[in-house]
């Protein structure tokens, strides 16, 4: 089997020894490169003009300038890099705001090793990635009933596309082919008068949906 390339992390978190912990504990994997930390979202963006990271794992409470500002800063400066919001909150307002600013995925602090690394990868691949407390407390906090437009099989592709599903592996799940599924995205988003996959997550988010199907939000979507 091919070694899997090291994927060149950047840590920001504004409490030294999360940071340093956080570090240790990443550099135990082989594939996994922190390549610069950062106690402050400012200066983490001042490193990755230097080291260009793949993936940015960040705190949300940043003195200054905030987590979730930097968001889209770090995605216009080095729109290849996806950024993880690693945060003690699982309120949906943080969640939805981290989204739609163009986080690809958002980590509770209190998750095992295994689950960061499996964030780590999964966005790295493309993905996007919601730990398992935070679809906890999003399906506490459902819509009313009847606003939700969806039928049970849009749900399902939902839940999906929100788990950083390919269109190939909701094919998979789903047994039907891939422009099948590409075309249910397309009617998703059309339905719901969404553009683009952010908004759909967002709107996932907002409804507590989540996969029900196949349906392990923490599966990276490699392969």
């Amino acid at each position: 089997m091919t070694e899997r390339p090291k994927i060149r992390v950047l840590l920001i978190d504004n409490h030294p020894l999360v940071l340093d912990g956080l570090k240790a504990v990443l550099e135990t994997f082989d594939h996994i490169e922190v390549a610069g930390t950062a106690g402050l979202a400012q200066t983490g963006l001042d490193i990755a003009r230097q080291i260009q990271p793949q993936v940015v794992l960040m705190d949300i409470n940043m003195p200054k300038l905030s987590g979730i500002d930097a968001i889209e800063l770090f995605r216009n400066e080095f729109p290849e890099t996806r950024v993880v919001m690693l945060s003690m909150h699982d309120s949906r307002e943080y969640i939805s705001s981290s989204v739609m600013h163009g986080a690809a995925g958002y980590v509770l602090k209190d998750v095992s090793t295994d689950e960061i690394v499996a964030a780590i990868e999964t966005v790295a691949d493309g993905g996007t990635y919601f730990s398992s407390g935070v679809f906890d407390a999003l399906m506490g906090e459902r819509a009313e009933e009847g606003s939700d437009p969806l039928t049970p099989r849009e749900h399902d592709i939902l839940g999906l596309i929100v788990a950083g599903r390919s269109n190939r592996e909701i094919a998979e799940v789903l047994g039907i082919s891939s422009a099948t599924a590409e075309t249910h995205r397309k009617n998703l988003k059309k339905k719901l008068r969404i553009a683009t996959t952010a908004g759909l997550i967002r709107y996932a988010l907002d409804h507590g949906i989540a996969s029900s199907v196949g349906g392990n939000p923490r599966l990276p979507t490699s392969g």
